[in-house]
């Protein structure tokens, strides 16, 4: 087999990819993908992988510079994967995502907004309230590493810090790191998650044996010192229990509609806490709804746009595929004192045609899907009567697919689209779009 040839060569940028890499082309019109790079400047590179249909590199060194060009913050920048974008300043960041989005609008789904909503941001460091570190033993460092995976999956990234991540967790990584090297376990406890309420933070630990007391005792002690409710994941997720009783409530409030929700330590809640409340109220802007209204939210999760959605319209149908998420969002529309709210369990990539909520009559539909989109649940929706739809959306390239199946195969018009900056410094794209009869 020929060995990979990994000269360094010089190549300008044209593009920025969907990742996050920059786009270039070779003489002969192959494209390459080279991490570290934006449009405009020239690089030299080093080659990483080779295919058929293109090339990768990484940056070596920057030899003209695109005025978009900003000093990372981070100093594991270009190693660690939690962030790609952090050279590129903020404003051209959700710029370059709301590019990404139209492209997907128009190639997809050929489609396009009538109206480019204004780009919604909020703060740029700090946000990150939910993540799972990675966790691994290295012995030629004699040192536990805790954290993201860098970019070569196959390794973990040796973090002193993370600038994304809420700063109670992130400033914390190295005190975390020394924990769990000292736990007799320490070779097997592959990840910690992380999550943060309002009032409390909690870190759940994956461990693959039973842990001696004695890392019970270190796991606590860190806890209380550091502020933290430890619970622990022997097994599956149903296994997950606090490590101390009685373990805080984990929360989060929405104060603009009155409404706090509870959750668990492993469930989903939206990462960034600013650009949340944001979202929501763009969502009930666009959806427009009067006191008379029924409205059905899928995929609701813990009932984040469906609570708030209670407090103006008659009644509201929030249906998740998560049995356990769907619990808690009938808990916490029942501690909210929201009678209007009813919550159903199902599966929404399955036939749902006979579910009793199916055909129950709305006003408006509101979804915020996984990056598998909601074409299955779309395509059995009788959707007559539905005159406003608003979609939120964690992936370009499933809404665009979904936006072409409303617009040509069911008459509604896509009014407006923008993106949303729920993962700043990452390439991730957020979007909410809305359709009209």
């Amino acid at each position: 087999m020929a060995r990979f040839d990994r000269t360094p060569f010089q190549i300008q940028i044209l593009d920025l990819s969907h990742d996050g890499r920059g786009v270039a082309r070779h003489d002969d019109g192959k494209a390459v993908f080279v991490s570290g790079a934006l449009p405009g400047e020239t690089v030299l590179a080093e080659p990483t992988a080779r295919s058929r249909r293109f090339d990768e590199a990484r940056t070596l060194e920057v030899l003209d510079a695109s005025p978009e060009r900003v000093v990372p913050r981070c100093g594991h920048f270009g190693t660690c994967a939690g962030c790609v974008l952090q050279h590129l300043a903020q404003d051209r960041q959700i710029a370059a995502k709301q590019r990404v989005l139209l492209e997907n609008l128009e190639r997809i789904g050929k489609v396009a907004p009538g109206v480019v909503l204004a780009p919604l941001t909020d703060q740029a460091w700090g946000y990150r309230r939910k993540g799972r570190f990675s966790v691994r033993r290295v012995n030629k460092k004699d040192r536990t590493l805790v954290g993201f995976r860098e970019q070569d999956p196959r390794f973990v990234a040796d973090l002193a810090q993370c600038y994304t991540v809420v700063p109670a967790i992130g400033m914390k990584i190295q005190e975390l790191s020394a924990l769990v090297d000292g736990l007799q376990a320490r070779e097997h406890i592959p990840q910690i998650e992380f999550i943060a309420g309002d009032d409390a933070i909690a870190l759940t630990v994956r461990h693959l044996v039973p842990l001696a007391e004695a890392d019970r005792a270190a796991l606590a002690a860190f806890g209380r010192e550091h502020g933290f409710a430890i619970f622990l994941q022997p097994k599956g997720v149903d296994s997950v229990h606090p490590l101390e009783e009685p373990a805080p409530v984990l929360s989060f409030r929405l104060p603009q509609w009155d409404v706090e929700l509870a959750f668990e330590p492993l469930d989903f809640i939206q990462v960034n806490a600013g650009l949340n409340q944001k979202m929501i109220a763009l969502a009930l802007e666009l959806l427009d709804t009067r006191p008379e209204h029924r409205v059905l939210d899928l995929f609701c999760g813990l009932g984040n746009f469906t609570l708030p959605l209670a407090r103006q319209v008659r009644e509201v149908v929030g249906v998740e595929g998560d049995a356990g998420l769907v619990a808690r969002a009938r808990a916490n529309g029942q501690r909210n004192g929201l009678g209007n709210a009813r919550f159903f369990a199902a599966d929404l990539a399955t036939d749902q045609r006979g579910a009793p909520w199916m055909r129950q009559g709305f006003d408006r539909l509101l979804l915020d899907p996984p990056r598998s989109g909601a074409d299955e649940v779309l395509r059995q929706m009788p959707l007559k009567g539905i005159d406003r739809i608003v979609y939120v959306s964690c992936h370009p390239g499933s809404l665009a697919r979904d936006a072409g199946f409303l617009v040509h195969e069911h008459g509604y018009r896509l009014v407006s689209a923008g993106a949303m900056d729920m993962f700043p410094h990452t390439a991730h794209v957020e979007s909410i779009a809305l359709f009209q009869r």
